[in-house]
């Protein structure tokens, strides 16, 4: 018996696909099919998937083809499976073309012409063409414009500033008069406006039936927040908190490491989110504590609180400073949480600087992530011994805005949510921006 094996994605499996393996099939007798696992797509820069593992390998089991299924999930895997497998030959598309010769070693190698005019990327491209329009004053614009381009079946649409001197890098992205112009021209909004504005920026754009990423915190009161949820869900549109550090590959890894109890019981979690000289501070108008401290940087160092930890602490309390004369211009403000078997505390600063680490402590090790923290592609687990200590390394691609946008295009076109914040999350992040203020829990030094 010859047994053949072939790996792909097989996203959105197409006409070219079936035919690749129909020919690979003749090859021999036992067809073996390995489907690439998301996080091993997302680790060789093939984001633009719009299945889940599962659908792509229901699909490819749906041709009837395949004798047998895997899932390749590491580098290396395939001279693994050749070897487990008694594989005779190995074939794949002709597009890789000696890029596989090392596997001769191995086995037979043969490269398949695939079918011309038909792809993956055009039928998504096809099938989702989204307009995004963009709101605000940020120059993290500019990162949305050039990750885009990297999400097929998604365009900029035009931009709506408030700020007359406000300019995109890219000269070629329209720019409207008014949010209502915008909006008539796009099919779903990026915004990230001045918290303050937050509210009447998404509500606006909600009526309109349009879908909204919004910058976190989506608003400053919780009555707000449960308002614009209330009337997503009412206009069936979809409303998604963005933090790009949710979509990290290395921050995501690593927190699924920690709740396997890689470091047993967690029992504490310690952020520290703080930034001087940039370039959002000197735009922004801090006498009226739009992107102060606890906006700025709250909703990213909070994230892992309430990812690892959940939303149901027993007691918070903030220490914040006030730059004098402001309104609620918070230059440094520390955060405590007491849970019923842990404790956290989050420090946030755009007046004060301090080493911007993660620290995930439990009662077996911890996991350590150096500075910055948020848009890391690294980390160690560490343990007594420290000959046991390991170290994970993953790609940063987009610093997480790429898959954060991509994830946005797949829960607005499959009508389910695809988002790596949660609502109870991005509400609990709400509620902690509403309690500092109202002054509730709070110590003014």
């Amino acid at each position: 018996m010859t047994r053949v094996i072939t790996y792909g994605t097989y996203d959105l499996i197409h006409e070219g696909h079936i035919r690749l393996l129909k020919r690979a099939k003749a090859l021999g007798d036992f067809l073996i099919v390995g489907v690439t696992s998301d996080t091993f797509d997302r680790q060789r820069g093939k984001i633009n998937v719009q299945q889940s593992l599962l659908e792509r390998i229901q699909g490819v089991k749906a041709t009837g083809l395949a004798d047998l299924i895997i899932v390749e999930e590491y580098e290396g895997q395939k001279i693994d499976d050749i070897k487990r497998l008694n594989v005779d030959i190995f074939t794949v598309g002709s597009d890789w073309e000696g890029h596989f010769d090392y596997l001769k070693e191995y086995c037979k190698v043969v490269y398949l012409d695939r079918t011309e005019g038909i792809s993956s990327s055009d039928i998504r491209a096809e099938r989702h063409e989204l307009r995004l329009g963009l709101i605000g004053e940020s120059t993290i614009l500019n990162k949305i414009v050039k990750e885009s381009r990297y999400v097929n079946g998604m365009s900029i649409s035009g931009i709506y500033s408030r700020r007359d001197d406000f300019r995109l890098e890219d000269a070629t992205v329209r720019c409207y008069d008014s949010l209502d112009a915008l909006t008539d021209h796009s099919d779903a909004l990026y915004i990230i406006s001045s918290p303050r504005h937050h509210f009447a920026d998404v509500r606006q754009v909600l009526l309109k039936g349009k879908h909204v990423l919004c910058e976190s915190p989506i608003a400053i009161s919780l009555k707000e927040m449960e308002s614009l949820k209330e009337l997503a869900a009412r206009q069936q549109c979809v409303l998604m908190d963005s933090i790009k550090t949710a979509y990290s590959l290395a921050y995501s890894r690593l927190c699924l490491l920690a709740k396997s109890e890689i470091i047993g019981d967690i029992v504490s979690v310690d952020a520290v989110s703080t930034s001087l000289n940039d370039q959002d501070y000197k735009l922004d108008n801090h006498l009226s504590g739009s992107w102060n401290s606890i906006c700025a940087w709250g909703p990213t160092a909070l994230l892992p609180v309430f990812q690892l930890l959940g939303t149901n602490y027993r007691e918070k309390d903030i220490v914040t400073h006030l730059l004098p004369d402001t309104h609620h211009y918070d230059t440094f403000s520390k955060i405590s949480f007491v849970y019923p078997h842990a404790v956290a505390s989050v420090k946030v600063g755009r007046g004060a600087k301090s080493e911007g680490e993660l620290v995930i402590s439990g009662t077996k090790g911890y996991i350590y992530v150096p500075a910055p923290w948020w848009k890391t592609d690294y980390f160690e687990v560490r343990y007594e011994n420290a000959s046991d200590n390991t170290r994970h390394f993953y790609p940063l691609e987009g610093e997480g805005l790429r898959f954060e946008l991509l994830m946005f295009l797949k829960s607005v076109y499959s009508k389910k949510s695809y988002s790596y914040v949660t609502t109870d999350i991005s509400t609990a992040i709400v509620k902690v921006i509403d309690d500092f203020y109202q002054g509730r829990d709070v110590v003014l030094i």
